[in-house]
């Protein structure tokens, strides 16, 4: 059975991440939501938070690419192994782990150590990603070799074996249990495996005929029929960037500000959401640290916080 809402005791886990991406700058993601005062808000709420700390990981110039359809693999495949034995004992210890961002090849550290963790008890994860971005391309398809655009392929058991065989176990989540939620930006490969597992996505085309409302308590009524852990996977730039310019992969069109709310209260209202993860926040292309500003809000959106 689902929890029927979030532990009190929330673990901060910093993943300072910027080896599987493009545009350099989104490793101070952490510290720019630490400094948005991601902490205040979640003890405002009521909740007990413990900072982690950051994940030590090693910077772009004392590496060198080995392969260029698979940029910095090794220390992503050694970093996100860490990361996942963080978030497991985590949960382990009944707390609700919090991974702050960071590029989006975090994700395949946090769902294999949310799919450790269900493995060992028997229970069934789920995933909402909500992502301008599909992140479903492996090292044949990639049109740029950046390993965040791999997380959720290689969750579902697609790609190079070091990223699908993380915890020694493949795949971590299955199809039916995925929802992708704001995607605008596709490439053709993700298209077809999207296609080829009829994953359950729902586009910005989407959310402006049915309504953001309509649409995430429709999945989240899908998801609770069949799992009993659900993962909230937050890409900074599904929000339009307008609203949040600091973000490592910005695409015009995105969630509005109340939109990227109303997602985020909806899921703490069902009460439902046991990890959350915040990715690409980059605040050298951002102004005055807005864009971790409010990423920080919605995060206490999703823990709780209300207008009334």
């Amino acid at each position: 059975m689902i929890q029927s809402k979030p532990t009190k005791h929330i673990d901060l886990i910093g993943f300072p991440m910027d080896l599987g991406a493009d545009h350099r700058g989104v490793d101070m993601g952490p510290s720019a939501l630490r400094i948005a005062g991601i902490h205040n808000k979640l003890t405002n709420l009521g909740y007990t938070v413990s900072d982690l700390g950051d994940i030590s990981i090693r910077n772009q110039e004392i590496q060198q690419i080995k392969n260029p359809q698979l940029k910095y693999l090794d220390e992503i495949v050694k970093t996100t192994d860490t990361l996942a034995k963080k978030v497991e004992k985590s949960l382990a210890s009944d707390h609700f782990p919090l991974c702050l961002g960071g590029d989006h090849s975090m994700a395949i550290g946090t769902i294999a150590g949310i799919s450790s963790f269900c493995k060992k008890r028997k229970i069934e994860p789920g995933l909402i990603w909500i992502d301008a971005h599909a992140d479903l391309n492996t090292e044949e398809t990639t049109p740029s070799g950046n390993i965040h655009g791999m997380s959720v392929a290689a969750s579902l058991g697609y790609g190079n074996n070091k990223l699908t065989d993380l915890f020694g176990f493949s795949p971590k989540i299955k199809p039916e249990n995925v929802a992708m939620i704001g995607l605008r930006s596709v490439d053709p490969g993700e298209r077809e495996l999207i296609k080829k597992l009829n994953l359950k996505v729902y586009t910005m085309t989407d959310i402006d005929r049915k309504g953001i409302g309509f649409l995430i308590d429709k999945i989240l009524k899908d998801l609770k029929t069949r799992v009993q852990h659900i993962h909230v996977s937050f890409d900074v730039d599904s929000i339009d960037p307008v609203t949040a310019p600091g973000v490592g992969t910005p695409v015009s069109g995105g969630l509005s500000y109340r939109e990227a709310h109303l997602l985020m209260e909806s899921i703490a209202e069902c009460g439902c959401m046991s990890s959350l993860e915040v990715a690409e926040v980059n605040p050298i292309l951002d102004n005055k640290n807005r864009s971790a500003e409010i990423t920080a809000e919605l995060v206490a959106s999703s823990m709780g916080l209300r207008i009334i």
